[in-house]
Formats: structure tokens, sequence, C-alpha cells
């Protein structure tokens, strides 16, 4: 007598035959021939092939950044655009500013756990609130680009504390225990984060301590990435 439940499995077999390409197939076909059992939410679409997911706990809050699941999901509406008026939306160089680290989607990952989890760096939208409110990366913090924008030291002085440097008695600015920032805008046609590298750049930040995220929302969302709404 055949067991009703192998019957629901050989069907759901079929079924995936019909929707999924020659590998996954080939997969399903040697895991049934091996006995081998496949979680039921296993994720198809991995971070890296060791990586599905990371979760970091920031500030009291946790976070899971993963993939969109959906293969069949394509971005839509102002990130889905190819071209945009330049100026001032220019493609922007792979390298911001002598000695500042330009870095992909891993190291950002990377950067929010050994950095911003830790206390020792933050991750910073440098676009302006409109933009953030509609979405940024988990663990990010706004700091618009126009905030680094002053030659009055009191005017920055919140700013700049916020990001661990200090204002001396004679105006000068403390670096000595400034966090590692990794800024990031809406890609690599936006030019806010780079304005706001190359201001703290001129207020003497040190460029070992500044990192470039070239391809910002723009890629975030283009990779499926989780997305929150702060």
């Amino acid at each position: 007598m055949t067991d009703h439940n192998s019957v629901t499995y050989t069907r759901g077999v079929f079924n995936l035959f019909n929707q999924r390409g020659s590998m996954t197939r080939l997969f399903l076909t040697l895991t049934i021939a091996l006995g081998i059992a496949v979680p039921i939410n296993a994720q198809e679409v991995g971070i890296t092939p060791s990586m599905p997911s990371v979760t970091l706990e920031i500030d009291g809050n946790t976070y899971t950044i993963e993939r969109i699941q959906d293969q069949d999901h394509e971005l839509t509406g102002g990130f889905a655009k190819t071209s945009r008026a330049c100026p001032p939306f220019c493609i922007q160089p792979a390298e911001v500013a002598p000695g500042v680290n330009t870095v992909g989607e891993l190291e950002v990952l990377s950067f929010l756990q050994d950095k911003v989890a830790k206390g020792e760096g933050i991750l910073v939208d440098a676009r302006t609130p409109k933009w953030y409110v509609e979405g940024t990366i988990p663990g990010s913090v706004n700091i618009p680009f126009t905030d680094f924008e002053s030659d009055l030291p009191i005017e920055l002085e919140g700013t700049l504390e916020d990001v661990g440097v200090t204002i001396n008695d004679d105006g000068s600015y403390d670096f000595s225990t400034a966090k590692e920032l990794l800024l990031f805008c809406n890609g690599p046609w936006c030019g806010q984060s780079p304005r706001a590298i190359r201001n703290l750049l001129a207020l003497g930040y040190p460029a070992e301590k500044l990192h470039y995220y070239r391809g910002g929302m723009q890629l975030w969302r283009l990779l499926g990435l989780t997305v929150i709404v702060p």
C-alpha cells in the first residue's frame, strides 16, 4: 500500500520540477536518491554559500539581514531607474579620497558585526532625512551630509561629539577618540556621502577611520538585502 505522505511528497517534487531549472532538478534527484532530509524553510538565496543571513544586536535592537527569497523579485520605483540628470546625479569614483577605504556589501556586514555592534564604529546614512525615512540599512544612523558643513566649531559640536570627536578650548578638534565611520547614500550616482567624507577630511578626520560604501541603497536593494523603515 502506498504511504499517503510519500505520495504528497512526490507530487511536491514534481511541482518543483516544473518550476525550477536543471540545477534544482539535479539537487532534488540526488537528495531523494541519497535519502537526505531537506529543511522545509531552507533558504535558497543566501548572502554567501556559508552565510544565509546575519543577526546583529545594536543599541538594544536585534536586526536580521538577509536577501529576498523570491527569485522573481525585481526593483521598482526610483531605484530601478538607469538615468538621472548629471549634474547633480553624476557617477562617483571608486576612490572618493586618498586613504579612504571603499567597501562592498560583505564589508558593510563585517563593519556592522565588528565595529558597530561593539560600539567602535558608526554606519552613517548620509542622505537627507526624506530619503532615510523611506528605508535604510539596518543598524545605520542618519547624519545628513549637510551636518558636516560649517566653518564654525560650535555649529559642528553636537554632530562631531556623536561620532567621538571632541572640541578643545581653542576650537581645535581632537580625533584621538573618533570612531570609525562607514558612510553611504543612494548609490554610485549619489554625491551626498562623498561630499560628507570630503568635509570630514577637511576638518581633519583621519582618512583611515573613514570608509565609503559606494553601492549605497541602489546596490543594497538590487541584491535584495534587508531594508528597514526607521
